[in-house]
């Protein structure tokens, strides 16, 4: 139910050649991945999108990659994502990290904001900067050579072909 058909590995091909089919520049199409991704860090799960497009407008990177960039938030990561960001928010915030044990069960029968802001929520908050700062510089680095690259390559396989096309059309005229 949680595997796609055709598995993993050709979802991310999926998502790759989206992303470096983007238009704009290397820049714009790694600058709007690497805001969708910190706002992947973020403990508010189901906004990220909202949190990452008028950042992304801000910045001058895509819309589209900011959107695509908050899939880094999914059901593999998030297990990972949460601890690590409260763990780092407790730290921060001065509190021991592991030491707190909280009863999300009690905390969620009432849903109430206030009384999950700061056992919980203010420390993801907090702890998810650093940590989505770290992980979007790097996806900024990663996207920018590999859009760069893949552009080049487009560019010489047109450029290579348009040459091979005139040889020939030279060619058959004598």
């Amino acid at each position: 139910m949680f595997v796609p058909k055709r598995g993993f590995r050709r979802l991310l091909a999926y998502y790759r050649l989206k992303v470096m089919r983007i238009g704009g520049s290397p820049h714009a199409v790694a600058a709007g991945v690497a805001v969708g991704v910190l706002s992947a860090w973020t403990p508010f799960l189901g906004f990220h999108v909202l949190f990452a497009i008028p950042l992304a407008w801000l910045l001058g990177g895509s819309m589209i990659a900011a959107a695509i960039g908050t899939t880094f938030a999914n059901p593999l990561t998030c297990p990972i994502i949460w601890p690590l960001t409260w763990e780092m928010g407790q730290f921060i915030l001065g509190g021991e990290p592991g030491s707190s044990h909280i009863d999300f069960a009690a905390l969620l029968t009432h849903l109430d904001i206030s009384q999950l802001w700061r056992p919980v929520l203010e420390p993801m908050l907090v702890g998810s900067l650093p940590l989505g700062l770290v992980c979007a510089l790097f996806f900024y680095a990663l996207t920018y050579l590999a859009v760069r690259g893949f552009r080049n390559r487009r560019i010489s396989r047109l450029t290579e072909r348009a040459r091979h096309l005139k040889s020939a059309e030279t060619g058959s005229a004598i």
